[in-house]
């Protein structure tokens, strides 16, 4: 099946509030739109997940990312300098952000992917998604389309076939505070963040 067939079913399942599968540029990925709760509560379901660890919103391009979050100004040199890429920013969420998004905390983690996969469902869907990682809670996630069906099988409506391109998830960093705080380690260093953030 062409990927822009699959693109077409997987943006169906989500309008019909099913969970899907996509490639990313560190693993594979699942995903609900962001304000669905129905989904939420089935990818919960799906990835037998505790309900204190929330899930990161994708974006398709950084001009989204003001319509769901407070920017300042060291976040604007972190977005500027590594995204569309492999990172995930904290940052304090807007009031059209669901609060079960947050679970309450009003702190928002966002990304943009840089991979076709991801990228061209995000467009189609025009509407951010949660994603996290193709994987059962604390298990190794999947790294390719297979790897998703032999974990999930018909739990996941629709896989858009394909393979993540690293395999390690992003590097988290709390910008919440106006200052960096790397939250989980990952392809983007720290030392580099900081020094985007110091030079600039």
């Amino acid at each position: 099946m062409k990927l822009a067939e699959e693109i077409r079913l997987a943006k169906e399942a989500l309008l019909k509030h099913q969970v899907v599968a996509f490639p990313t540029e560190t693993v594979m990925g699942l995903g609900v739109l962001f304000d669905d709760r129905e989904a939420y509560d089935l990818l919960n379901k799906i990835k037998r997940r505790p309900e204190d660890k929330p899930y990161t919103m994708m974006v398709k391009d950084v001009s989204e990312i003001g319509k769901y979050a407070v920017i300042n100004e060291v976040t604007q040199r972190v977005i500027d300098a590594f995204m569309p890429g492999s990172i995930t920013v904290l940052v304090p969420a807007k009031d059209c952000v669901p609060a079960y998004v947050t679970h309450n905390t009003g702190v928002l983690g966002i990304r943009i992917p840089t991979n076709k996969e991801a990228a061209e469902l995000l467009v189609a869907i025009d509407k951010p998604l949660l994603v996290p990682s193709a994987n059962r809670s604390g298990e190794k996630p999947a790294l390719n389309s297979d790897e998703v069906k032999a974990i999930f099988g018909s739990e996941i409506a629709q896989i858009v076939s394909g393979k993540a391109l690293g395999e390690v998830p992003s590097t988290i960093v709390d910008l919440t505070k106006n200052e960096v705080k790397v939250v989980r380690p990952g392809p983007v260093k720290e030392e580099d963040i900081l020094k985007v953030v110091k030079e600039c």
